[in-house]
């Protein structure tokens, strides 16, 4: 397959365009004409998240944009299709069971970019076309071994990946951040071979979101990493220790205070004390985590009084182009930590807590952390930070958007994802929809009726009152986001489970090392015991909630807390206000 070099040369062009959103489809006998208001440009590259420029020529905010490849409208329109007239059909549990090697098989060659070779006397040009040209050679093999729809979205843009390449450079650890729902999808063993066989570097990774996933669960997959992967260090995390929600739309998770003690920072911190194994003096970073611990409990969210400010350090690419890719581990002393994740899995809330303060905005869009960005943590204990990547695998496209790893604002066709959700997660219960089919005269059942993945949305449409802005028809495009944003938020909860883990579930529903995962999670055992039984009934939509679903570009869970101080003068975040180059 012949790749084309303006894959990366047409930085800034817009590919993202809403140019039909007033496209319609006509429904069955009996039904009105409901608004389809979905994207159907098609280009080679989609470039997502495009931001706007300074005007001053310093800094270019799309240099790190999402680069995904993109659908043919025949495909678009093909699944259209299918979402409606598709009956949708509940899976057995067995099959939310999901081996890494469905995702990523060995044969298919499902590599990353590496760096080419290269010595100090190369000219930057030099080195940077040498790198142009390696990208288009790893993307020519890919695509040789993979047939056209066999790959699931994953990034074309090679100054994310440059970035990728300079944070491995630097690193002495790797923190790998994966979604504990998705945690095979946001692996990549090719990653994981690199970085511990040729770099010989170590990997910890961090099982984020705990929180929203039964306790079992979490042990089977922290279990089932750790025997595929010997080399890899697994901890828990979870920025929102508690019960995750209590209504739907709610638009804050609940954060536990009482007894909380450092949680997923302190496991971090035991891991590297492992690795580093006395070559480091991590003594004051502990001695940190004990203060913002302490903090967090009597000041309820972590504020500046009595907590020592971070070292922030932005770098700009220049400065980082010709690192030594063999230097010296532990230099002066210092532990340096790579931060690497997919886009949404919470890499920026893992960065918060371990900071002790908000320097870094959360966003459930991917790809928000524009800039490569060091925070000095204590004097010997420094975090680089990466952007959101997306690496190639066969994964179905729909789940990977159920995963939140491509934006639901931008998706030409949400329809099939919703459909993928339903068949997997008990959605009438919880969504208490009324079918559009339904008539006033006869018993409403909607257990009884056959539905779509389009007849979900119409009815989520009219349950919300979504409707389009001329014709006031329901607008099941709003609507299936609403829904796809519900499912990445953890409100409609798709949890997907290790190989063997439904013949097997009793055991870990017993295991011993159950109690402190609840403990992290900051659950009681009576709470632990009732998850069941709420995951069977849906909390009731009260008029009070914010709509939570409701707001297509709006920021994660913590966002609204940094926004606020803010505009209080309290907290600057420092990365919103500086071009590349002024801090470099």
């Amino acid at each position: 397959m012949e790749v084309n070099s303006e894959l990366m040369v047409k930085e800034g062009e817009n590919g993202s365009s809403h140019s039909s959103r007033n496209a319609s489809v006509e429904r069955g006998p009996g039904r009105d004409r409901q608004s389809d208001t979905s994207d159907s440009e098609t280009t080679d590259i989609r470039r997502i998240n495009h931001q706007p420029g300074t005007g001053d020529g310093r800094y270019d905010p799309n240099k790190f944009r999402l680069h995904f490849e993109k659908e043919s409208k025949e495909e678009v329109e093909r699944r259209k299709k299918i979402a409606r007239e598709k009956i949708l059909k509940q899976v057995a549990e067995k099959e939310l069971e999901i081996d890494m090697n469905q995702i990523y098989p060995e044969e298919k060659g499902l590599n990353f970019p590496r760096r080419p070779s290269w010595h100090y006397n190369m000219q930057r040009e030099e080195l940077l076309r040498k790198e142009e040209k390696s990208f288009l050679e790893y993307l020519q093999a890919l695509h040789s071994k993979n047939p056209p729809g066999t790959l699931s979205h994953f990034e074309h843009n090679l100054e994310t990946w440059r970035q990728l390449w300079r944070v491995m450079e630097m690193s002495d650890v790797i923190l790998l951040i994966v979604d504990i729902r998705y945690p095979v999808l946001q692996f990549p063993p090719a990653l994981y071979h690199y970085i511990t066989g040729e770099l010989k570097k170590y990997i910890i990774l961090v099982l984020n979101k705990v929180d929203l996933c039964p306790s079992p669960l979490v042990l089977a997959w922290k279990h089932y990493m750790t025997k595929q992967f010997p080399h890899l260090h697994c901890v828990c995390f979870t920025s929102h220790p508690g019960q995750p929600y209590t209504t739907l739309l709610q638009k804050k998770r609940i954060r536990k205070k009482v007894g909380w003690n450092g949680g997923g920072p302190i496991h971090i911190m035991r891991a590297c004390q492992e690795i580093t194994a006395g070559r480091v003096d991590l003594s004051s970073w502990e001695k940190k985590i004990k203060r913002d611990a302490v903090a967090m409990r009597t000041e309820g969210d972590q504020a500046d009084d009595g907590v020592e400010s971070v070292l922030m350090e932005h770098n700009s690419d220049i400065g980082m182009e010709m690192n030594s890719p063999t230097q010296e581990l532990y230099k002066d002393g210092v532990l340096t930590l790579g931060c690497i994740g997919f886009p949404n899995v919470g890499k920026s809330s893992v960065l918060n807590s371990l900071v002790g303060r908000k320097v870094v905005s959360v966003s459930r869009t991917p790809g928000h952390t524009k800039y490569f960005q060091t925070y000095y943590l204590t004097p010997t204990v420094k975090l680089c930070d990466c952007p959101g990547l997306v690496f190639p695998s066969q994964v179905d496209k729909q789940l990977q958007i159920l995963a939140g790893i491509y934006p639901v604002s931008q998706l030409q066709e949400p329809y099939s994802s919703v459909g993928y959700l339903c068949e997997r997660t008990n959605f009438l219960p919880v969504l208490k929809l009324t079918h559009p089919d339904h008539s006033p005269e006869t018993p409403h059942d909607s257990s009884t009726q056959d539905w779509t993945a389009w007849d979900v949305c119409e009815a989520w449409a009219e349950k919300r009152g979504y409707k389009t802005a001329k014709a006031a028809r329901n607008d099941v495009y709003r609507a299936a986001n609403s829904l796809l944003r519900l499912a990445i938020d953890g409100r409609i909860c798709l949890c997907l489970q290790p190989p063997g883990y439904t013949e097997s579930k009793d055991e870990w529903e017993s295991h011993p090392d159950l109690a402190e995962i609840s403990a992290l999670q900051g659950r009681t055992d009576e709470e632990r015991e009732r998850e069941d039984d709420e995951d069977e009934s849906s909390s009731e939509l009260e008029e009070d909630d914010r709509d939570a679903d409701d707001d297509e570009d709006a920021d994660g869970d913590d966002e609204d807390d940094t926004v606020k101080a803010d505009r209080k003068g309290l907290t600057l975040n420092m990365f919103s206000v500086l071009g590349e180059n002024e801090c470099a």
